[in-house]
């Protein structure tokens, strides 16, 4: 066709050439349409206020805590200027710890403690009973006999120096007069000894302090932060990786090298005589205070079985309720329309306002869990398979009919083979996305691994023991969704590519 036959068709329909104004501009207005309404968004929702204001230290630190973390010895000032540094009962290094970057220079000093002791009492007529409970009256002070205040002098080894290694070029020096503060090439020098805290200069931009004579917080960023009060030093250091995760310091193989631990296990002496160091070694691990971790892999695997249970006792019912409200499967109007107003009814309500009256109805537990998700994804899936039903291709129906084969036959050969696929691939979907929402239904009290990482988080300090378990939800949603891809090319059969 050359250019006169081009012009002439164009004469003829110019319908087929050229566009209507409206199909011109399309684009246009799509795009300008947008535009204005991610603008509109962008005012609606005060974005700019919201990243101006936000806090970006603190998600910051949270980040961090989920892959460290902290050991938080504090150092207080006693009256007579004598230190003492006190690690926290549950402190990882152990009961009597001696860390590398923390030194201490101590000496010794008399100081004078008041005791007190009761006066000695009269000698008392023996009764002739005895009673375990009541006290020695020879230690009880009474109106007529008061206690004595003694003073007595003791020789005592105390902390006159303290020194922190934060990293190479952080560091601090805490006396009792003074804390000196080294963050790269600046220094911070704050005045101890009075009611409260007045720095010599203004101070950096890493350090701030809430309130005139106030604590002073100094942020030293991944390495660790401190809190300056007049009689006390809070040290907040922080360490890359969980700490003890593998054994806790209660147990007999803590602080000991791999080497030495698999050295015990394979042929060392029985640390404990009722059993063998290698079912001593696993129940450590496994009743690792810290950890938990059969807690934790336990309450994994109810929510393993939830999801799974739930999912299938869904896709059974939602199976037969799709054919009565499929309009071409069951010709009665009313049928239909209950059917569909049911599925809308059970999908309606989220599967959180589920899990929720269920676990006022049933208590707390995996059965409240797994009735939320099979009302909720028999609403879902009765909806998607009725109109996957309603899609079907008539043609094998009526080819089955015409031989006079009954209705269950029609069914199973002319209708289920062409929807089976799609109602395989959408349970397995549902298999798999509710592994993830059994974990949000926990938090409300359904069971599982979702509890558990409510309590750790409503803690706000143990933010390494959420990152353990979002990283076995990870695992665990990863290994569903390649066993779902499995089942499904089993079943269905390969992608063709």
């Amino acid at each position: 066709m050359n250019a006169i036959d081009m012009e002439m068709v164009a004469a003829r329909y110019p319908a087929l050439v050229t566009r209507p104004g409206w199909q011109r501009l399309r684009i246009p207005v799509v795009l300008t349409v947008t535009t204005l309404y991610l603008l509109f968004s962008f005012w609606f929702f005060s974005f700019a206020q919201v990243f101006s204001t936000a806090n970006w230290g603190i998600a910051g630190a949270y980040l961090a805590d989920w892959v460290s973390y902290e050991e938080r010895p504090d150092i207080r000032i006693e009256a007579d200027g004598a230190m003492r540094v006190v690690f926290p009962n549950n402190s990882s290094l152990g009961a009597d710890p001696h860390p590398d970057w923390l030194t201490k220079d101590t000496a010794t000093i008399t100081r004078a403690v008041e005791v007190q002791a009761a006066a000695k009492a009269a000698p008392a007529e023996k009764s002739s009973t005895f009673n375990f409970m009541a006290p020695d009256p020879a230690a009880v002070a009474t109106p007529d006999q008061p206690v004595n205040k003694m003073v007595k002098t003791i020789d005592e080894t105390v902390v006159t120096r303290a020194s922190v290694r934060f990293s190479g070029s952080i560091s601090a020096d805490i006396t009792a007069t003074r804390v000196e503060i080294r963050n790269g090439g600046d220094t911070l020098t704050l005045p101890l000894g009075g009611a409260d805290i007045q720095p010599v200069a203004p101070l950096p931009d890493w350090a701030s302090q809430p309130y005139a004579g106030g604590k002073v917080i100094v942020s030293l960023g991944l390495p660790g932060w401190m809190e300056v009060e007049p009689d006390r030093v809070k040290i907040r250091k922080r360490f890359l990786g969980w700490a003890n995760f593998i054994f806790d310091t209660n147990s007999r193989f803590f602080g000991r090298t791999t080497g030495e631990v698999v050295s015990l296990i394979a042929s060392g002496p029985r640390l404990d005589p009722g059993q063998s160091n290698a079912s001593l070694a696993l129940n450590d691990v496994l009743y690792n205070p810290s950890w938990q971790h059969l807690d934790v892999w336990t309450k994994l695997l109810q929510t393993i079985v939830m999801a799974f249970v739930g999912t299938l006792f869904a896709a059974a019912l939602s199976f037969p309720l799709a054919f009565v409200a499929a309009r071409n499967i069951t010709r009665s109007r009313i049928a239909n329309q209950v059917a569909k107003r049911c599925f809308d009814f059970l999908r309606s309500v989220d599967m959180l306002i589920w899990a929720l009256f269920f676990t006022r109805a049933f208590g707390p537990g995996p059965l409240a869990g797994m009735s939320a998700i099979f009302f909720t994804d028999t609403g879902t899936l009765g909806k998607l398979y009725s109109e996957a039903l309603e899609n079907i291709d008539n043609k094998p129906r009526e080819g089955i009919r015409s031989v006079g084969a009954a209705a269950p036959a029609v069914h199973r050969f002319a209708i289920i083979p062409q929807v089976l696929p799609v109602f395989v691939s959408q349970a397995l979907y549902f298999w798999e996305s509710n592994t993830r929402s059994a974990t949000i239904i926990g938090a409300v009290g359904a069971g599982g691994i979702g509890l558990k990482l409510w309590e750790a988080m409503r803690t706000n300090s143990d933010w390494e023991n959420v990152a353990y378990m979002v990283i076995l939800i990870l695992i665990v949603v990863y290994i569903f969704d390649t066993l779902s891809n499995v089942l499904r090319s089993k079943l269905i059969g390969p992608v063709s590519r």
